[in-house]
């Protein structure tokens, strides 16, 4: 799709609807590029009141000499509060953000096609209802596009511009381009169930609540793995409980419900009992973790490395008879068949990244081995934690999935592979986008993994990707 559109100029006006969180951020965004901003909520004293937290917030800058006074003043003077959808007659775009329902939006655009211009361009912040849906009954459905923001919306970086059947091209483009002028990084994407990030991100949780189920390891050592081993901001489980458990599990089934119960996106039993219960995460208090007044965080299981003295170098690939392996998704005791001699088996290390190596062995690897590579780790400033025996270990397994539901969504057209990598980079901080991750690991040894799950759970959920296999396959042509 081009990009070469203009963007809407600063003189033209920006009508957002809804004055919460969301519609208040993505208003107080526009002001500060200029442009002039009508607030419009349907609650008495909503669009005031958001006006007003914006003004807070923005003040509390100034007090920490982000901002002067005079830019405050001027950027709230650019947002005027609308008291009813006829004063948005003269705007430019429109963007909704209003609850999440199908036909609550579809009444308030059917009810906007005859109060706005006809090149008016009509705007939706869903996360998650489809755009083609929305637009079903208007007119002019080609003038309507999904401009979604990640919260809060002035600080994140990511824009997703989401194209349904019937929108025009050359509007998706005008979107791109004012998301970029308001220095965003802006992806187009195709509607479908989550677009790019909602989508692409269910495996971070999906495979942590699927390696604790199998009781590969404890929440707090998956997080510790994924944090300190790859790179990630946050561990699965601490980012649910941040989210809500509850809010996260019915993201989740949707997902699944809205993929015809697709098995990559099967829900967790074990976060639907976690959900049963009213553990909810830190809004209750409790979630995977206690966060009443008090309560110690859990350590994640550690080897201790003990003398130094004694490393191993690592080097070389092997300490004594025994081989050091990158997993490739099977287990040690299969490598150290295969090899003839016994296997420690290591999960994904990130040169420059790694504080924490999870890793298993094989059958015949001694106690004085184990240690001799625990305390070169720990030379090299690495913690290690010992998992069972199990396929594709955590990183390694996670990272796995994350790429292959990237090259699925770029084999069914959501977006291209930059669009992707963008996407899970700005929109949920993604220490690398998985499609380049992928490549930067190896293509090979990525579908190795995924074979290999495959191969031993049975599960479809493992299936690789098409377009993931034949893009290996071209790399060894």
């Amino acid at each position: 799709m081009t990009t070469n559109a203009t963007a809407l100029g600063t003189d033209r006006t920006i009508g957002v609807i809804g004055a919460g969180t969301m519609g208040a951020g993505i208003a107080q965004l526009a002001a500060a590029n200029g442009h002039p901003v009508l607030l419009y909520d349907a609650f008495d004293g909503a669009a005031e009141k958001g006006k007003a937290r914006i003004a807070k917030g923005l003040n509390g800058l100034v007090a920490r000499g982000k901002m002067t006074e005079a830019d405050v003043e001027a950027l709230v003077g650019r947002i005027t509060i609308a008291t009813a959808p006829e004063d948005l007659s003269g705007v430019a775009m429109v963007v909704e953000a209003i609850v999440e329902n199908l036909e609550v939006k579809r009444s308030l655009f059917g009810q906007l096609e005859g109060i706005v211009a006809e090149d008016t361009i009509l705007a939706s912040n869903t996360s998650s209802i489809s755009l083609t849906a929305i637009a079903r009954d208007l007119k002019r459905p080609e003038r309507f596009v999904g401009m979604h923001f990640f919260n809060p919306a002035p600080v994140m970086k990511l824009v997703e511009v989401i194209s349904g059947v019937a929108t025009a091209p050359e509007v998706a483009a005008t979107v791109f381009a004012t998301a970029e002028a308001w220095g965003k990084i802006a992806v187009h994407a195709k509607s479908t169930p989550g677009f790019i990030v909602n989508r692409v991100a269910r495996p971070y949780y999906a495979e942590a609540l699927r390696l604790y189920e199998e009781q590969v390891a404890d929440p707090a050592t998956l997080d510790a793995l994924l944090t300190e081993g790859g790179g990630f901001r946050m561990g699965p489980f601490a980012l649910i409980d941040l989210i809500g458990a509850d809010v996260n599990y019915t993201v989740n089934l949707s997902v699944f419900e809205a993929f015809y119960n697709e098995p990559r996106f099967r829900p967790s039993i074990i976060q639907l009992e976690l959900v049963n219960s009213g553990r909810f995460g830190r809004k209750t208090g409790r979630g995977f973790y206690d966060y009443s007044d008090g309560a110690e965080m859990p350590r994640p299981a550690t080897v201790s490395a003990g003398d130094t003295a004694g490393a191993a170098d690592l080097a070389s690939g092997r300490i004594d008879d025994v081989l050091i392996m990158t997993t490739r998704g099977r287990t040690a005791r299969a490598e150290a068949r295969d090899a003839d001699r016994p296997v420690i088996l290591h999960d994904l290390f990130i040169e420059g990244t790694t504080r924490r190596l999870g890793f298993t062995v094989s059958p015949g690897v001694s106690d004085e081995v184990i240690a001799r590579f625990v305390a070169a780790l720990k030379v090299q400033g690495v913690a290690a934690t010992r998992l069972a025996d199990w396929p594709g270990l955590v990183v390694m397994r996670t990272v796995a999935m994350l790429a292959n539901e990237g090259f699925e969504a770029v084999m069914q057209g959501v977006a291209d592979e930059d669009g992707i990598d963008l996407a899970m980079r700005y929109g949920v901080n993604y220490p690398k986008g998985p499609i380049a991750w992928a490549q930067e690991i190896g293509l090979a040894r990525v579908l190795s993994v995924l074979d290999a799950l495959h191969e031993a759970t049975g599960d479809p959920r493992y299936r690789a990707s098409l377009r993931l296999r034949l893009a290996a396959e071209a790399l060894e042509d």
